[in-house]
């Protein structure tokens, strides 16, 4: 039984196809933006593979799959009717629980943290900052195309909860959390 090719060569002159066929070029801005969603998933199966915590894993799959889902909803040039899956409020909320549960255990915070102490706290910064940028440039996108806000939030959200991940991780670690203190000349 054959499988699917990996290689199409239909995207060798520079153009890509969008969920619904429409041909664009690959630096279009829609395909930067499920580009970096993408990036936020390898970095989030890196963060996964740095932990033995099933709860942190658990919760970290489904955030890769809602992530595939994202990017999925993100490819869709609206041409034609496709059934895709579906990223609601739904998403948001169970990302603000697990906020809210790992915020319960953490000490008050009390100046900015410098990023690090640990490779996975580390890993969770960078999939923070790849978060951020995704959100930025879904921005960007909504000035000329219509986007369900529901995609900002999830990203918004997506980057608390990594940076409140990091401090959960620091404190599972023992790893250091090292205040940022501004030079004062």
């Amino acid at each position: 039984m054959a499988g699917i090719k990996v290689y199409t060569k239909t995207g060798d002159a520079g153009q890509t196809s969008l969920v619904g066929g429409k041909r664009v070029p690959k630096n279009h801005e829609r395909i930067m933006v499920y580009g970096t969603v993408d990036e936020i998933n390898v970095n989030v199966g890196a963060l996964r593979d740095k932990l033995d915590n099933h709860n942190f894993i658990d919760v970290l799959i489904k955030i890769q799959n809602d992530l595939f889902v994202l990017g999925s909803l993100l490819a869709y040039d609206g041409s034609k009717q496709v059934k895709l899956p579906d990223l609601s409020t739904k998403n948001i909320d169970f990302l603000e629980e697990q906020i809210d549960i790992m915020d319960k255990e953490l000490p008050q915070l009390r100046n900015f943290i410098l990023p690090g102490g640990h490779p996975a706290v580390s890993q969770c910064h960078i999939c923070r900052v790849v978060c951020r940028r995704a959100e930025r440039l879904l921005v960007g996108l909504m000035e000329n195309t219509e986007v369900d806000l529901t995609y900002v939030k999830y990203l918004n959200r997506l980057s608390d909860y990594f940076f409140v991940l990091s401090r959960s991780l620091a404190q599972y670690f023992n790893a250091p959390e090292t205040p940022w203190i501004p030079d004062k000349h």
